[in-house]
């Protein structure tokens, strides 16, 4: 059995608080953070990764050091012409490694991509040469952006009351 959000303790929470905002804390200043001696702030940690609340760590990278400084928005719509398009084109998607997210949604398209490439010679290229040929492609529309303000992967934790 899994841990859900109400068996979640307001110490088990503080712990994904600060590891949300550094995953590379000590366990000494973690468990001073949250109140708790290491052992058993440690212990806690263990627990959270077993039960999959923890799913991993990562670096936050630049990605102008990478050329993947463009980010760009790509509404999908599919032709439903078989059963299995959706499944061929998620397996298709998911490979793409410009693509770090995409999302199957309700309502006017089907999918939801957030793409990041160097520029925008080199998005004309992933368009022309890439995302034109998905399985299952009726249409598709990118929006560009011109300006990030905020992008973070935090969930956010609310403390028990």
């Amino acid at each position: 059995m899994t841990m859900r959000a109400k068996e979640l303790s307001t110490i088990d929470r503080n712990i994904l608080r600060v590891l949300q905002k550094n995953g590379r804390i000590s366990y000494a200043e973690l468990s001073r953070q949250v109140g708790l001696s290491a052992t058993p702030c440690m212990e806690r940690v263990k627990k959270l990764e077993r039960e999959g609340v923890i799913q991993g760590y990562s670096a936050s990278i630049n990605p102008e050091y990478l050329d993947a400084a463009l980010v760009v928005f790509v509404q999908v719509s599919l032709e439903r012409t078989s059963k299995s398009i959706f499944e061929d084109f998620r397996k298709a998607a998911e490979n793409l490694k410009e693509v770090q997210e995409c999302y199957l949604l309700s309502g006017s398209f089907d999918y939801l991509i957030k793409a990041r490439v160097a520029d925008m010679a080199a998005y004309r290229l992933f368009y022309g040469e890439i995302l034109l040929n998905l399985p299952g492609l009726k249409d598709c529309t990118s929006f560009v952006v011109m300006e990030q303000i905020k992008e973070t992967l935090e969930v956010p934790v609310v403390l028990n009351k």
